[in-house]
């Protein structure tokens, strides 16, 4: 097949959306076909570099931390996609890349499949409007962009769900995104793992708990280091991997807090296993996770977690077996505790996390996305069939 993916986020930027696209890319790309993406110029210029097709953007840096509008069509990069001939279009966005993929399959007569990453109602807080007025505009959006596609994408069940809840009656598939387990079970060279720790100052002796992700308001990062300050903890320290708009108030909080917190800021995404093997558990307070692909990148890496409970961790976390989803601080302390004073507990732990990983390989992700588009292409062909 031949299969355009559109998406407003790519690299070099590192976020779960980019994470997702370059996996699929890659493993669409081994089972045999040709991929190609449209994606956002870092300024102004339209150009193509090999498979990718940049189309000009300006900074919409003020309405959420270094997004990009597109500026205008590039007829000259459209033609060229379009005498390509692609099979289908898969959507990764909802702004300006989408409006590029409604367009080429409207011109070549092929379905669009989206897929449906962010969970928008979490994430009004950096527009102008109240908590009720974003859940509308969310659930406006919702609904305006999935009615146009041929099938949406999500996933997690929890997603599912919310777009149901919004009244959206499209064609749903939920297939959560893979990883690359082989990147996170290799074995850690002693040497490069000691020199990191070196770097980072991490003391001899003690737990590291891993944060790794943006930091920004909806990640919970400021409750986090209320329930590390109230667990107290003198045998760990907290490790901080990443950034965002909240990094300086993050800090501050920890710093006020008396939380022990090293902050090792953005690395890039082929070192991110490296820090993954310097924790020891994986704690996060979040709740605007679709899927939490963090969580399962940490139990690829032999990291239990210690999270807030989500419905989209569902059958994933499973208390006491491969870390715990807690409800309260209490709760967020006492398992903390168990995870540290017990050496057996944290072995035992690491061991289900990798083998929980397993389910999410990027092989089965390729596949399950294979699948959908040859169901979608002959659910089209049933519906012209049918006029």
């Amino acid at each position: 097949m031949k299969i355009l993916i559109t998406t407003d986020w790519y690299a070099p930027v590192v976020n779960g959306v980019v994470v997702s696209v370059l996996l699929l890319q890659r493993e669409l790309e081994q089972l045999g076909h040709e991929v190609r993406v449209v994606t956002l110029a870092p300024g102004l210029r339209s150009f193509r570099k090999g498979s990718i097709y940049y189309i000009g953007s300006v900074s919409a840096g003020k309405i959420y931390p270094g997004a990009r509008l597109r500026l205008r069509r590039s007829r000259a990069l459209l033609r060229q996609l379009e005498e390509w001939g692609p099979d289908i279009v898969h959507s990764q966005c909802e702004f300006s890349t989408l409006r590029v993929a409604l367009a080429i399959a409207r011109r070549m007569d092929v379905p669009v499949v989206h897929t449906y990453h962010t969970v928008y109602e979490d994430y009004t807080h950096y527009l102008p409007i109240g908590k009720r007025t974003g859940k509308l505009v969310a659930t406006t959006l919702s609904r305006r962009v999935c009615r146009r596609v041929a099938c949406v994408v999500v996933p997690s069940g929890k997603v599912e769900r919310l777009l149901r809840s919004y009244g959206v009656s499209r064609r749903i598939e939920v297939i959560p995104t893979g990883i690359d387990l082989r990147a996170y079970r290799q074995a850690p060279d002693p040497r490069v793992q000691e020199a990191l720790r070196r770097k980072l100052g991490i003391p001899r002796g003690k737990l590291v708990l891993l944060y790794l992700g943006r930091m920004a308001k909806e990640k919970g990062l400021e409750e986090l280091m209320d329930h590390l300050a109230r667990a107290g903890r003198k045998d760990a320290v907290v490790l901080l991997v990443g950034d965002g708009p909240d990094r300086e108030e993050v800090l501050a909080c920890a710093k006020e807090k008396k939380v022990p917190v090293i902050f090792a800021g953005m690395v890039p995404h082929s070192e991110v296993p490296n820090y993954y093997r310097l924790g020891d558990i994986f704690v996060t307070a979040s709740t605007s996770e679709t899927q939490g692909l963090t969580y399962f990148e940490a139990l690829a890496a032999g990291l239990p977690v210690l999270c807030r409970k989500d419905p989209c961790l569902e059958g994933v976390i499973e208390n006491g077996v491969n870390g715990w989803q807690y409800e309260t601080g209490e709760a967020f302390c006492l398992h903390l505790a168990q995870f540290c004073g017990d050496k057996a507990l944290r072995e035992r732990m690491a061991q289900a996390a990798e083998e929980t990983a397993d389910r999410f390989s990027a092989e089965a992700f390729g596949r399950a996305a294979e699948a959908l588009y040859r169901s979608v292409l002959e659910q089209e062909d049933e519906a012209v069939g049918c006029r």
